[in-house]
């Protein structure tokens, strides 16, 4: 007995307001409705739960001590929001609306165990939904039960707005989750008045990326035709913007690139490398609807700008006057330049689209002389482009034939073993070992001969300069092996042996 008066206080003792009572122990002339799918459901007589088995005394007592806690919270939590909302309830003034409510409406939560009753008036039952309207046609009294309520608040809220006449006043101050729960039972009531005025709300107020995907999520179940294209306007773009994303992409490289304050430019770049990576990042994913698709062209075009203002920054430093206080200017210049490049670099090997380029850098003559031409202090930030590719190519994310990869390291190697202790010093970000690996395992992905010309040339330079000079001593040690150690001799009809030297 004991067991069982628990049970009771649980299911009773926590609906106090007047309008709020605990389920009857049996239906009598209630209509039973239920809310778990849209449109709403149709009358139905009430499932009863299954028998449950028989628990000792001990165990039923133990499960009640274990479960009041939560469940009295949360049944004291919805009582307290439904008392808020019935507070200002329009039905409960019988006078105004020519006396008390003749239909008894009962919304049930999907627990089982909350429930409100309300009196409330046919009529306007009828006039503001047409759920209702066809439920209730031709019934002078009806005592009306909605079961299955996930939300029993949001229930009780949405009988109340079908009392007001200024739907969209009373929506002001709402958050949206609100909003998006008031639409979902409106339509599900067929509420088109509460319907029109969510949807009015929702497309004037601001929302959170969060809260977007609610909104989007949402919409896309409900499908409520035509009358939700407005809401989804700041998401959906006219086929021609899409056409047009080279351009709109082009102008806004072309914007970083063209800035006079470095403070905007690096902020302005790292939001867009940013938002470019979460594009690719989601057409990983498999979403490519809405993938913003860069032409390579457009990218090259970048490119080629990029290295003639660098052709014109160096031939202008070839004939600075080392007396004039204008070398600090003309430095920033030059840095800016090969900024811009290293970023627009990035972009294509992010795009995959780095091929061309190598091709490209290894064919500046001109800048390669010009480069050879100034002081250190004005060219190093040009030969972390060429140490960017070696990384690039050394990790895989460049794939170009033998022969370009040679002209690469041909034109530019001399020049970044020249500018490296200056990349070192003059930059914190730059990584030592990051440069090195990718500058070695570049190196050893030519033909044997070359990487024999290359390392031995960097031993006798390593040697003089010390630091100064990128330590690629593993990529000297693979050679070395590969040469000396450990020899592949191709033969006739592919085959390849190996021959191993006695120590």
């Amino acid at each position: 007995m004991a067991a069982k008066q628990v049970s009771t206080m649980i299911k009773q003792g926590f609906i106090s307001h007047s309008f709020l009572s605990p389920p009857p122990s049996s239906p009598t002339t209630t209509t039973p409705y239920s809310s778990l799918s849209s449109p709403p459901p149709s009358f139905s007589d009430p499932t009863p739960s299954p028998p449950r088995s028989n628990p000792t005394l001990f165990e039923m007592m133990s499960e009640e001590q274990s479960l009041r806690p939560p469940l009295e919270n949360r049944l004291q939590r919805v009582q307290d929001r439904v008392s808020r909302v019935l507070a200002d309830a329009p039905f409960q003034n019988p006078s105004y609306w020519g006396g008390i409510g003749d239909v008894k409406l009962s919304i049930v939560g999907d627990d089982d165990v909350f429930r409100v009753s309300m009196d409330v008036h046919r009529r306007v039952l009828i006039d503001r939904s047409r759920f209702f309207a066809e439920k209730l046609r031709g019934s002078v009294s009806h005592s009306v039960e909605i079961c299955d309520c996930d939300d029993v608040e949001v229930y009780v809220e949405t009988v109340v707005l079908m009392y007001c006449s200024d739907l969209k006043r009373r929506l002001i101050g709402e958050d949206v989750s609100r909003v998006l729960g008031l639409l979902k039972v409106s339509a599900a009531l067929m509420f088109d008045a509460g319907v029109m005025s969510c949807l009015e709300y929702l497309e004037a107020v601001p929302w959170s990326e969060e809260e977007e995907e609610k909104v989007v999520s949402l919409l896309s179940e409900l499908r409520l035709d035509g009358s939700m294209n407005n809401v989804l306007q700041r998401l959906s773009a006219e086929p021609s913007i899409y056409s047009r994303s080279d351009d709109i992409f082009l102008r806004l490289l072309d914007g970083v690139i063209q800035s006079k304050d470095d403070k905007s430019r690096r902020e302005m770049k790292t939001l867009i490398s940013r938002l470019l990576k979460e594009d690719k990042s989601k057409s990983k994913l498999g979403n490519q609807h809405n993938s913003l698709d860069i032409s390579k062209d457009a990218l090259y075009n970048l490119c080629h700008r990029c290295i003639t203002s660098l052709i014109l920054c160096l031939s202008e430093a070839t004939c600075i006057d080392e007396t004039k206080g204008d070398r600090g200017v003309l430095m920033a210049e030059i840095a800016r330049e090969a900024d811009n490049m290293q970023w627009v670099v990035d972009i294509l090997i992010d795009k995959k689209m780095g091929d061309e380029f190598v091709k490209l850098w290894a064919d500046q003559k001109e800048l390669v002389v010009l480069h050879s031409k100034i002081p250190t202090m004005y060219r190093h930030e040009i030969s972390r482009i060429t140490a960017q590719l070696c990384i690039a190519i050394g990790r895989g994310h460049i794939l170009v034939p033998k022969d370009t990869r040679y002209s690469l390291l041909s034109a530019w190697l001399e020049a970044l073993y020249d500018d490296f202790g200056w990349m070192r010093r003059a930059c914190r970000s730059t990584d030592k070992k990051l440069i090195e690996d990718g500058l070695s395992q570049t190196i050893l992905t030519l033909p044997l001969p070359q990487q024999q010309a290359i390392l031995l040339n960097w031993f006798d330079r390593f040697l003089n300069k010390g630091d100064d000079c990128p330590n690629i001593q593993r990529a000297f040690e693979v050679w070395w092996r590969r040469a000396f150690i450990r020899q592949y001799v191709a033969e006739s009809q592919m085959q390849i042996t190996v021959c191993d030297y006695p120590n």
